[in-house]
């Protein structure tokens, strides 16, 4: 009677203690999503931007049979910041393309445990090595102020510096995804990749699009 009456030594205390640490990474993970999340919402506007050019690069063209290569150019460019700025909003929604038909199958705790493996030992060395290797491309066209070979073109050290940038968007996010998959495994958190995401990025530009043409009406 007198032993179970004890306290147990590092029992629940230790089990709080222990969580401590992965509570304070999760506010950083929380930090990291907000920060992704806004910039996905602010980025994606650059596909109307792209296309709007586009079609204005398409009308001058054929209207006053004058163009640019620079208008060329500017397409690329918000197509490339689209697609890099975008890659760690992708990841904070899930939205890359997988394939599960084997994963899908599994139990959830089996696919957080592929998620934390795939993060360690593909993601975060891919998405780090790309960021390292890019950035003194990025600074030897800064500092040369390389100009793009095509007639009427524009610099190239912007577009050279999205490269590092997105890939640094990538890791934290990755970082953020894979706090949350160990915090779940801990009991800390439920499921992270089970929530409502509502409407997707087309449907809500489109819904944005539809509410500043009747406000404007």
């Amino acid at each position: 009677m007198g032993q179970n009456a004890l306290p147990v030594s590092g029992g629940p205390g230790r089990a709080r203690s222990g969580g401590e640490p992965l509570k304070f990474l999760l506010s950083f993970s929380r930090l990291v999503d907000a920060m992704n999340e806004r910039v996905g919402r602010a980025v994606y506007w650059l596909i109307l931007v792209a296309v709007l050019v586009s079609a204005g690069n398409a009308v001058v063209r054929y209207a006053f049979n004058r163009s640019s290569n620079a208008w060329l150019e500017i397409q690329w460019y918000l197509f490339s910041a689209v697609f890099l700025f975008c890659a760690g909003y992708t990841l904070l929604h899930n939205q890359h393309v997988r394939i599960d038909l084997v994963v899908g199958q599994l139990s959830k705790r089996v696919q957080a445990w592929i998620d934390v493996f795939g993060t360690l030992l593909f993601l975060l060395p891919m998405a780090i090595t790309i960021m390292w290797l890019s950035w003194p491309v990025f600074v030897d066209a800064y500092r040369s102020n390389e100009i793009s070979t095509n007639a009427g073109g524009l610099i190239i050290w912007p577009a050279r510096l999205m490269v590092p940038v997105g890939f640094l968007l990538l890791v934290l996010q990755g970082l953020s995804e894979l706090i949350k998959r160990i915090a779940f495994l801990r009991g800390l958190i439920p499921d992270p990749t089970e929530k409502d995401e509502g409407p997707s990025l087309e449907e809500q530009l489109a819904e944005e699009l539809r509410k500043q043409r009747e406000s404007s009406a």
